[in-house]
C-alpha cells in the first residue's frame, strides 16, 4: 500500500530574472515499509525533493500525498500538525541544541504534546536505551562522539513514533566505521517496519536500503532498483 505518492512534481526557484528548475515532472510512489535511498550529483534536486516530502518547501506544481493526504492543500497549522504526526527528521549536522542535555534534546518533539513531563522523560529514556545511550542522558552534545550525537538525533526523530523517517546525508559527518553502524541501525529499524527516505552521496549506503532513486537535472532518471 502506497504511503507517499508524488505526481508531476516541479519546483522552480526565481532569483531576479533567473529561473532555476530544481525539479521537473517527478513521479514516484513509496510503499509503506520501504527504505528508499535518493542519489544524484550536486544540484540534481535531492535535497529539494526531501524538503518537499517533509512539508517544508511548497512545490511550484504537482501533488504530494502522504497516507492519501494532499499535504500542500493543508493550512499552515494543519501542515505543522501533519509534520509532527507523520515525520521524523535527521540532518547531516545533527542540529542538537548545545545547551540541552541528551534527554532534553530527545524530549523536544514531545514538548508540544499534551503528555506530562514524566511521560515525555520516560519515552525519551526508552528510545535512548534503544539507541545504546543509557547512562548518557545528562551529558551535553559536545561531550559525545560524532556517532553518539547521530544516535541522539535519530532518537529525537523517532521518539514520537512517526510513520516516516527523512534523513539528509545522515553519515556525512561520520567516519566510515561509525557511518556503517548508523546504516545498520537504519536497516534494523526498516526491518521492524519503519519507512525511511534517505538522501546520500555515498553509494555504499544504498546497499542498506530496499530501493534507490537516481536523480539528475531535476528528474528521476531511474525509478528505483531493488538493492537488498
Amino acid at each position: 500500500m502506497s504511503l507517499i505518492e508524488i505526481k508531476k512534481l516541479s519546483k522552480v526557484y526565481q532569483g531576479g530574472e533567473e529561473r532555476v528548475r530544481a525539479l521537473l515532472d517527478v513521479d514516484f510512489i513509496i510503499e509503506r515499509g520501504e527504505f528508499v535511498s535518493m542519489m544524484g550529483p550536486s544540484g540534481s534536486g535531492k535535497s529539494t525533493l526531501l524538503t518537499i516530502l517533509g512539508g517544508l518547501n511548497h512545490p511550484t506544481q504537482g501533488e504530494v500525498r502522504v497516507d492519501d493526504i494532499p499535504i500542500y492543500a493543508l493550512s499552515l497549522e494543519k501542515l505543522a500538525d501533519f509534520r509532527r504526526e507523520y515525520l521524523g527528521f535527521i540532518f547531516q549536522s545533527f542540529q542538537l541544541i548545545p545547551y540541552l542535555t541528551v534527554i532534553e534534546n530527545v524530549m523536544l518533539p514531545l514538548s508540544i504534546t499534551e503528555k506530562s513531563n514524566r511521560e515525555q522523560s520516560k519515552m525519551a529514556a526508552e528510545i535512548l536505551e534503544r539507541m545504546g545511550l543509557t547512562g548518557k542522558e545528562k551529558r551535553l552534545p559536545d561531550q559525545l562522539s560524532g556517532g553518539e550525537q547521530e544516535r541522539v538525533a535519530i532518537a529525537r526523530a523517532l521518539v514520537n513514533s512517526p510513520p516516516i523517517l527523512l534523513a539528509d546525508e545522515p553519515t556525512g559527518n561520520l567516519d566510515s566505521k561509525t557511518g556503517k553502524e548508523v546504516m545498520e541501525l537504519f536497516k534494523t529499524l526498516n526491518k521492524e517496519g519503519q519507512t525511511i527516505v534517505m538522501v546520500t552521496h555515498n553509494p555504499e549506503n544504498t546497499v542498506f536500503s530496499t530501493r534507490t532513486l537516481f536523480l539528475k537535472d531535476g528528474r528521476v532518471e531511474k525509478n528505483g532498483s531493488k538493492t537488498g
